[in-house]
């Protein structure tokens, strides 16, 4: 590369960031223009970015075949996002039961064990007396009460006379009344803390709920923190924690010799309905749920514990609730968000429902002359469900009684004979660094060979980047520009994907003795990167269209005249949320990123898919844009022929801005850029940019498949002109 050349790219590159967080003022093109100047790109990825308080409306998929396969989606969906996928091994819990206190008809204990090494679930136990035989097991999550399960509202007198209450006890403690009559009832239930709340101190409410502001401190490479950059590249959030916590008390809870593990039930409301129906979709092993004042269309979550990356992007909580089905499920709606729960999202479940032929295997109770709850008459909703789903055999109508209210020095589970457990910051990075430990084991178990790699791997990367080539859609060319260069023609226009209602302008250089091949060049300054500074093709260009090769660039997503004909763009790609938590932003949105790779599939779709199909295929992406070719050549495999790649050693995990354009949720966790390099194998490749120690995996994988010949690392001497060695690799 020459000296002038690498001067244009530094200033390109430091002219993207800055339009990223400034104003553009003027066009920076000088490709040929995909629309006609002074016209607006009609791309929906211009406009706003969706937050929780969005509309996040359940289509039922047309047939149970359908509804199959979008459910195994959402599901992978949302076990990619809490980290959960791989799944973590299920270390020993190490339960530790103490304090039994009888109160008569029913027992109450108090419990630690740990769901990760080092890292305890706290709560209480609750056991019936007087039944015989094994009982139905119930999960307690407790939502956002003030302390948790230390709750004691003392100015319910309101809530009395309204008859939201029927006892001041109840109403002192929803969260002990529930389990107290479900005891009664004849339950085994366990009522554990959130993180944060009551017990469960190793990692702070503060940091857990109320987290606002990046810690610099905790944003590293290596021994990084919960909010970082870091963490959310290896897809590590407070709320995953607590959805494997939730995992974990079930099996807590399983285990105990009394429970009938075919009988297990979850309930919460607010934030715990959350916990509820997240389990619900992720374990098979609840029979009845009942998720209470959250499943709907409207606001989602608005805790940091109720959101992470990539979890609702494309869907919303009524269907990540919805693969709970055919199970039965009871819900709640009040006067808070659920509002209009009974004309929004509930119609379609009980659709859903009545296709997999259990209609009535949904309810929803709509109280909504309440307020946000889980009073004495949701939960006598909640009763009267488990009662006839779990089979419990009480007699109905079940009525909640009066009960002793306990302290909180009669419930916490710390003592001096059961210390507490040591937390904070230096606890909170080797928790983190165990689990990306764990987590790391476990892919590299799966990359003894190509196969089991994919299989692990290549689903998580669908969901990182949130699209698959099968998935692209029928993508249109809207032409603006034909020019006949001489030898070649030069035509510019857009590529319409039609599914997604996104916009791409391309430029064609298309030599007029055409050979059959096509090469899509990708750029960091997008089509411009096809040209010099005077306006010409670049000579590398003119030697494949010399060779009959026709040359594709584009814009992708705030390149050129996608960045210039935008108006609505937040260029810090932030949602309107005072806390500085990824999630909010991205558990709703694609990054930039992957949005990238998506205008990358959309282009190779087209060539596939046009009236003059291409013979071969080639993606270039040098200069600055490997990193975006080498993901999107893990979804494109063999639909491209061959790939040249300079990666420029770039790495996920060490962008530490959450708002950079290369910042990509779950980027870093399955091996970082070399993981999605695997991915790749087999198709043809030509590599700059990696260190002899980062491709070994990958060699190994090609001479594994015997096509060893198909991948070329590129030599010392390459590097003096590697866009040159590509091209003349391209041509061979």
């Amino acid at each position: 590369m020459s000296e002038h050349e690498r001067s244009r790219g530094t200033v390109t590159r430091a002219l993207i960031w800055l339009a990223l967080v400034v104003p553009v003022i003027s066009s920076l093109a000088d490709a040929p223009r995909g629309i006609p100047a002074g016209e607006r790109l009609n791309d929906v990825r211009h406009g706003a970015l969706k937050d929780l308080d969005g509309y996040f409306p359940f289509e039922v998929p047309a047939s149970t075949a359908a509804w199959e396969e979008r459910s195994r989606d959402v599901r992978r969906r949302v076990l990619v996002s809490q980290g959960l996928w791989p799944m973590p091994d299920r270390t020993p819990l190490n339960a530790v039961i103490h304090g039994r206190l009888s109160m008569g008809d029913y027992s109450v204990e108090k419990v630690y064990f740990e769901s990760l090494p080092g890292f305890f679930v706290t709560g209480n136990l609750y056991r019936p007396i007087g039944f015989a035989g094994e009982r139905p097991g119930i999960l307690c999550p407790h939502g956002h009460w003030s302390d948790g399960r230390f709750t004691d509202n003392s100015s319910i007198r309101s809530e009395l006379v309204a008859g939201a209450e029927r006892f001041e006890n109840g109403g002192r403690s929803v969260l002990q009344a529930r389990c107290v009559q479900l005891a009664r009832m004849g339950c085994v239930v366990f009522h554990y803390d959130m993180i944060g709340y009551a017990d469960s101190v190793q990692i702070s409410y503060e940091l857990a709920h109320r987290f606002a502001k990046q810690r610099p401190h905790m944003n590293r490479t290596e021994g990084w923190g919960l909010f970082s950059p870091q963490a959310e590249s290896h897809l590590q959030s407070v709320m995953g924690l607590q959805s494997w916590n939730s995992i974990r008390a079930l099996d807590f809870l399983e285990a105990l010799p009394e429970v009938d593990s075919s009988r297990l039930g979850v309930t919460g409301a607010s934030g715990g309905g959350t916990q509820t129906f997240i389990l619900g979709a992720i374990d098979p092993r609840p029979a009845a749920v009942f998720p209470a004042v959250m499943v709907c269309t409207a606001m989602q979550g608005g805790c940091t514990c109720e959101n992470a990356s990539l979890l609702r992007v494309g869907t919303g909580n009524v269907e990540i609730a919805a693969l709970v089905a055919p199970k039965p499920m009871g819900l709640t709606g009040a006067n808070d968000w659920t509002v209009e729960m009974t004309s929004k999202g509930f119609p379609e479940l009980k659709a859903l429902y009545r296709m997999l032929g259990n209609e009535s295997g949904v309810k929803l109770t709509a109280l909504n002359h309440f307020g946000h709850n889980y009073n004495y008459v949701s939960r006598s909703a909640m009763y009267h469900w488990f009662n006839r789903h779990l089979e419990l055999g009480v007699e109905e109508p079940v009525v909640e009684e009066d009960y002793p209210r306990l302290s909180k020095p009669d419930l916490t589970v710390w003592n001096q004979s059961h210390p507490v457990p040591e937390g904070g910051e230096a606890f909170e990075r080797r928790l983190l660094a165990d689990w990306h430990e764990a987590s790391q084991e476990k892919i590299e178990a799966a990359a003894q060979s190509s196969d089991s790699f994919r299989d692990l791997v290549g689903p998580a990367a669908e969901v990182v980047v949130g699209r698959s080539y099968e998935k692209v859609g029928p993508v249109e060319w809207e032409i603006n520009e034909k020019n006949d260069r001489g030898v070649y023609l030069e035509m510019s226009g857009v590529l319409k994907n039609l599914r997604y209602q996104e916009a791409i302008p391309v430029v064609f250089l298309y030599p007029k003795e055409w050979r059959g091949g096509s090469i899509l060049w990708i750029d960091e300054s997008g089509k411009n990167g096809l040209y010099d500074a005077a306006g010409q093709p670049r000579a590398d260009v003119v030697r494949l269209l010399n060779r009959g090769v026709t040359v594709v660039g584009c814009d992708l997503l705030f390149q050129g005249e996608s960045l210039v004909n935008q108006k609505a763009f937040d260029r810090t790609r932030r949602v309107r949320n005072p806390r500085e938590a990824a999630a909010y932003t991205f558990g709703y949105n694609h990054s930039v990123f992957a949005q990238r790779v998506h205008d990358v599939l959309s282009v190779v779709k087209f060539l596939k898919t046009h009236d003059e199909k291409s013979e071969w295929i080639g993606l270039m992406a040098l200069e600055g844009a490997g990193h975006w070719g080498a993901v999107a050549r893990s979804l494109l495999r063999s639909a491209v022929d061959r790939y040249a790649i300079d990666t420029n050693g770039f790495r996920f995990v060490n962008v530490d801005d959450l708002h950079h354009p290369d910042f990509l949720p779950g980027g870093a966790k399955y091996w970082d850029l070399p993981g999605f390099l695997l991915l790749g194998t087999p198709s043809p490749l030509w590599l700059h940019g990696e260190s002899n120690n980062s491709v070994t995996r990958l060699a190994q994988f090609y001479r594994e498949a015997g096509i060893g010949q198909h991948l070329k690392i590129a030599s010392a001497h390459d590097a003096d002109d590697a866009v040159g060695a590509a091209v003349d690799w391209m041509l061979r």
